[in-house]
């Protein structure tokens, strides 16, 4: 699916002229019509569209080519495990083709930090900086998710709390993985700035997105040794957990067996004493009861 856009006023606004031209998960005759029309080479089209395609900057004769990386939109659907897709930009001197494989906030919610021109390049870096706060925004609910897991690790023998925190671990492997990538291109972009055609501002931009891939990666390299360093300790509050419940659960049925054994021994089908007393009842009772005090207190005594 097609939609076009054009930069106004810092916004992206749909129009039938506009410079920023979106292909959503493009069928065979756009895909064709990409190749044919504006000279898109078929095997980069093909790696926009590809989830483990690494991000890259090809410079062709009438547009240059960027293959980045960006986090697939989060549903229920996908159980805590955050995915990696593909997206390619291709720059020409008067509009900027992307092809993405779902429908994605692109530029929403960026603002230049400069008043902008609205040209191609203009896009081209707000996608580039709406994709690095996309990743952060996911960083951040990845360490709530990881956060809200371990306290129901803390409190639960159930093993599908523990697995979810494996597949945020794994997704953050992913966007480490990803984050990376994205440096490579961006680096490249950057020592092409001038050649580019960039103004003084727009490569002042581009430093600041560098900088801000970096952080991002920082933070999620961080978020991803600390899952990883403290799943060990998790696991064993875990075991731990288990351990505790068996002790209690051998401690109650002790606790059970004693007053039984007093109470079995008096009901046996024989002559036993104190059966002529009208009290015995009582008496048996009030022996299991101090039997099973007893026991209490000697498993205090042996710190159980």
């Amino acid at each position: 699916m097609l939609v076009k856009y054009q930069l106004a006023d810092g916004r992206a606004q749909a129009a039938d002229n506009g410079l920023l031209w979106v292909f959503s998960n493009p069928d065979e005759a756009e895909r064709r019509n990409l190749v044919n029309t504006y000279g898109i080479d078929e095997h980069t089209l093909n790696s926009a569209l590809d989830p483990d395609e690494l991000a890259r900057v090809e410079y062709e004769p009438e547009h240059i080519a960027i293959i980045c990386k960006r986090p697939k939109s989060y549903s229920h659907t996908d159980d805590f495990l955050f995915k990696v897709l593909s997206s390619g930009m291709f720059l020409f001197k008067d509009k900027l083709i992307v092809v993405i494989s779902e429908e994605a906030p692109l530029i929403e919610g960026i603002r230049m930090p400069f008043k902008g021109s609205g040209s191609p390049i203009e896009a081209m870096l707000r996608i580039l900086y709406r994709t690095i706060y996309h990743f952060l925004e996911h960083l951040r609910v990845i360490t709530m998710m990881s956060d809200s897991l371990e306290r129901r690790i803390s409190e639960s023998f159930d093993n599908r709390h523990l697995l979810n925190l494996f597949k945020l671990q794994k997704s953050l492997v992913y966007y480490v993985s990803a984050i990376s990538s994205n440096t490579v291109a961006i680096e490249k972009l950057k020592n092409a700035a001038q050649r580019l055609g960039f103004t003084p501002e727009q490569q002042e931009f581009i430093d600041d997105i560098a900088i801000e891939n970096q952080q991002c990666y920082r933070q999620a390299e961080i978020s991803s040794n600390i899952l990883a360093s403290l799943m060990d300790a998790r696991v064993s509050i875990v075991n731990n957990n288990l351990s505790v419940l068996m002790k209690t659960l051998n401690i109650i049925t002790l606790s059970i067996m004693v007053p039984t054994f007093v109470v079995s021994a008096f009901s046996m089908n024989v002559k036993i004493p104190l059966q002529e007393y009208p009290w015995a009842f009582w008496a048996i009772m009030g022996l299991g009861i101090v039997s099973t005090i007893g026991f209490q207190l000697w498993g205090k005594f042996k710190l159980w």
